[in-house]
């Protein structure tokens, strides 16, 4: 994601409190592994979820968010996509395009995919007034028990909206102090307290304020590839 900023403002000073925090799910695709699937489907585009390296963005026709992706895959022209690399994301949008055909990337995020259909049973049975969100990154077999999928954003609109008073929250643990704040008169459980992302807990409030005392790490991105990336992702704002 740090990345991605400066890929959109290449002129400002980008930096990464924590140099090896990254993300399991963007380290599950390359740019080479682009190249061979640019060789077997000539004839696709390629939709790029933007948690994924510069490098993958570069050679990729549009990037895509969690909460644009359905929208982004329907409205581009081509009727034959190649979706990567959240093999989840992917699955939940091939369902809501039917009419797409869609190869998918078999990546995945370690947090979202290791919950099961188990655990939203067993979340369900333990709280069953609550209502079940979850991010779309999670697997097939749990998003069918959900009452609601959507990305971090829509699911703290969802909770805002709704007259609902309890939540079972199925995306990474580091929401629910936004969604306690926001909403102080709802209750809110995890789906399972093994949603917790060991990347983005590397950074603390001791290595942003070292980041912004020292100016570290700053982040750069390699011009040519800068480029390609920029081209795509100024697709995705114009079509999401």
């Amino acid at each position: 994601m740090a990345e991605t900023a400066k890929i959109l403002s290449p002129h400002k000073k980008i930096l990464l409190p924590e140099i090896n925090a990254g993300c399991s799910l963007a380290n599950m695709i390359t740019a080479d592994n682009v190249d061979r699937l640019k060789e077997k489907y000539p004839d696709y585009s390629i939709v790029c979820y933007i948690n994924s390296p510069a490098s993958v963005k570069a050679k990729s026709d549009i990037i895509c968010t969690s909460s644009n992706a359905i929208k982004i895959v329907r409205n581009i022209p081509n009727n034959k996509i190649i979706f990567l690399p959240d093999r989840n994301l992917g699955l939940f949008v091939k369902k809501n395009v039917p009419e797409k055909d869609i190869v998918l990337w078999d990546g995945f995020c370690f947090t979202h995919s290791k919950i099961k259909k188990d655990d939203a049973l067993k979340a369900k049975s333990d709280h069953p007034d609550a209502l079940l969100l979850v991010h779309p990154e999670c697997r097939e077999e749990v998003i069918e028990l959900a009452d609601f999928v959507g990305s971090t954003k829509q699911i703290i609109d969802f909770v805002i909206s709704s007259p609902a008073k309890e939540f079972i929250i199925g995306t990474e643990i580091g929401i629910l102090h936004s969604l306690k704040n926001l909403n102080p008169e709802k209750r809110f459980y995890i789906l399972s307290q093994r949603m917790i992302c060991p990347e983005m807990k590397k950074t603390t409030l001791t290595s942003v304020r070292e980041a912004l005392l020292h100016e570290k790490y700053e982040i750069n991105v390699d011009e040519n590839v800068l480029e390609g990336a920029q081209r795509a992702l100024m697709k995705m704002l114009k079509i999401g």
